[in-house]
């Protein structure tokens, strides 16, 4: 098969990490108010920690499936499975919450007064055209990956430096306005902010297209995860202090907001807006393959039944693609049905957020317990450093679970995230059911690396 060199790997990652998350996140964040620039802080070092977990993992298991590889390989078919169906549920609910965030910033142009039903449509459309790309095969998109990827970073690093000439310090008080204490507010918000980084594992997920994928995957997950870091932490200080709290919680294109107050009127802030309609574009391309390549992994091993491995004339896995995209469309519908664009977005993020925590922990702990099997061949500086990045790993994990209620709403949304997580592993239990007599033996893991 056609594999992806080391810049279309690396453009992966940063196009699936920087999608519509960050432009949307001022705004999901303002209800509890600059405070949570201290959350983004915490959840950027928690992702540099994943990030380091899962370069170490690609070098030991440079295996398809990433987090759902590692997990099946350390604690067997049971797991794997629980963790396969997790991480498929946050590529396509991720999607839908994407999808969703987008078309916030279409609606600046069309559908101003946000009729729900053309806001759907509009989201539909979010949704599908990057599925038809993918069924195109991996040569278009991954050329349409590095186009995307280029634009939206250009973005955020033109905020990243300009905005922070406009930032005034008497935006940035209150500092909480959430009513709850300081540690409930930077937890919530880590909940929320974690959305903005997934897609830091993705090249590990992809590495059986990637070329020389023991180099290239560790090298695309550290590197791409680093300058999303850097460039997520300055443009979220520049918003916050470009645009006051009162008017951040109204906004629904924060960042077409911030640049129509930096510079006035409403032309840049439009031209920010088709960035972002780009950008989504681009991390819905990239999540959309991801959302077929997992299962597809799944299905070699017998863990996801067989048509999921199958390919078109063209090399894509259309069932894969087509299905996950058919539920990502049924999650948004349904979310659509009693919310607004920016609660059905934040519900969709924090849902997405408590099914990439499990993998994430899991691939955590698969670290751990080889590490301790390795202990006695490998020095002890690297011992003590790979454990630190685990536990790290294991604990950010559990807070993002924890903290993943959408507070600040009535009692169907403050659990609706829990709630939608449930009801779609329910749905997974015929399919281990009917799976569990086919699935193929773990094979051995490499050794130390």
């Amino acid at each position: 098969p056609y594999t992806t060199l080391f810049r279309s790997a690396t453009a992966l990652v940063v196009g699936s990490i920087v999608g519509v998350g960050i432009f949307n996140l001022p705004s999901a964040l303002a209800p509890y108010g600059p405070i949570t620039l201290v959350s983004m802080g915490l959840t950027t070092v928690g992702a540099i920690a994943l990030a380091w977990l899962f370069a170490s993992l690609a070098r030991r298991m440079p295996a398809p499936g990433g987090p759902y590889a590692y997990a099946r390989a350390a604690f067997g078919n049971r797991l794997g499975f629980a963790n396969a169906w997790s991480y498929w549920i946050t590529a396509w609910a991720g999607n839908a919450a994407i999808a969703v965030g987008w078309v916030l910033y279409v609606e600046v142009f069309i559908n101003k007064g946000q009729v729900k039903i053309w806001t759907i449509l509009l989201v539909l459309a979010g949704l599908w055209i990057p599925a038809l790309i993918n069924l195109t095969g991996i040569r278009n998109t991954g050329w349409f990956q590095v186009a995307t990827t280029i634009t939206k970073f250009a973005a955020l690093v033109f905020m990243s430096i300009v905005g922070l000439f406009y930032i005034k310090s008497a935006n940035f008080s209150p500092f909480n306005v959430s009513g709850h204490g300081a540690i409930s507010a930077v937890g919530s918000g880590m909940a929320i902010a974690l959305f903005s980084y997934l897609g830091l594992e993705v090249a590990s997920v992809a590495a059986a297209k990637v070329r020389d994928p023991d180099r290239n995957v560790p090298l695309a997950t550290m590197l791409g995860t680093l300058a999303s870091a850097v460039v997520y932490m300055l443009s979220l200080v520049a918003v916050f202090g470009i645009v006051s709290n009162h008017v951040l919680q109204k906004s629904t294109a924060p960042f077409s907001t911030a640049v129509n107050a930096m510079f006035g009127g409403t032309l840049w802030g439009n031209v920010m807006a088709v960035v972002v309609i780009i950008s989504g574009i681009g991390a819905l391309n990239g999540w959309t393959m991801i959302t077929a390549e997992m299962p597809r992994a799944a299905a070699q091993d017998g863990v996801f039944p067989q048509r999921f491995e199958r390919l078109n004339r063209r090399g894509a896995p259309a069932w894969g693609i087509i299905f996950s995209t058919a539920l990502a469309s049924i999650a948004m519908i349904i979310n659509y049905l009693g919310s607004n664009g920016v609660t059905v977005f934040t519900t969709l993020v924090l849902m997405t957020g408590i099914t990439a925590a499990i993998p994430y922990g899991f691939s955590a702990l698969a670290q751990i317990r080889w590490r301790i099997a390795d202990k006695k061949k490998m020095e002890t500086p690297r011992f003590i450093r790979d454990m630190i990045v685990a536990v790290l790993a294991v604990v950010f994990s559990a807070f993002f679970i924890y903290y993943s209620r959408d507070t600040g709403h009535s009692l169907w949304v403050y659990w609706a995230p829990f709630l939608l997580t449930a009801g779609a592993f329910v749905i997974g239990i015929p399919v281990y059911r009917s799976q569990r007599h086919r699935m193929t033996a773990p094979g051995a893991v490499r050794p130390y690396r």
